[in-house]
């Protein structure tokens, strides 16, 4: 009987040493595995659900996304030529520059007319303290639109041009 108490004690307590490890190790599992598939559905199903809602409204954002685009006014500055500067002992040198400047609108030339001589006054003092090497390559062509570009942008305040545009360069 001893025996008998004993297995059943020895039974009974592996039973309940391995018994609450394996219990406690499937509680834990199943809420765990339980969340971690929920989470995963969730996931799923809102990716669907976004990615029904993006294919369904792109024509409707298409549309309304497309407004139509004024297309931009270009107006004709008058030929300038101006003496670049230059050592004393060197011979002069001359640019030619025909301008163009691109404007926003149809609209804008009527306001940029009126300031015209602030324009190429503004254009003409500063061309004239150029060198021959400032105009050397893209890098120097691109100073030079960008300088024309703020030039005009302070004399035709609060206006604004879009760009100034180069119709012929000729640095003798």
């Amino acid at each position: 009987m001893a025996n008998k108490n004993k297995n059943a004690a020895g039974d009974t307590d592996g039973e309940q040493s391995a018994g609450p490890s394996v219990k406690a190790a499937a509680k834990t599992r199943f809420p765990r595995n339980a969340i971690i598939i929920a989470v995963a559905a969730v996931v799923v199903l809102a990716g669907g659900t976004g990615a029904v809602f993006m294919l369904k409204n792109k024509p409707q954002a298409a549309a309304v996304a497309a407004p139509v685009a004024k297309p931009p006014a270009f107006l004709d500055l008058p030929d300038t030529l101006v003496n670049l500067a230059n050592a004393g002992g060197e011979r002069p040198q001359y640019l030619k520059v025909k301008i163009v400047l691109e404007l926003p609108d149809s609209a804008m030339v009527q306001q940029v007319q009126p300031v015209m001589p602030r324009v190429m006054d503004s254009f003409q003092t500063y061309l004239r303290e150029l060198r021959p090497t400032d105009l050397d390559g893209s890098a120097g062509l691109y100073r030079l639109k960008e300088e024309l570009t703020r030039r005009v942008n302070y004399a035709i305040a609060p206006s604004r041009v879009n760009a100034v545009l180069f119709k012929e360069i000729v640095v003798q």
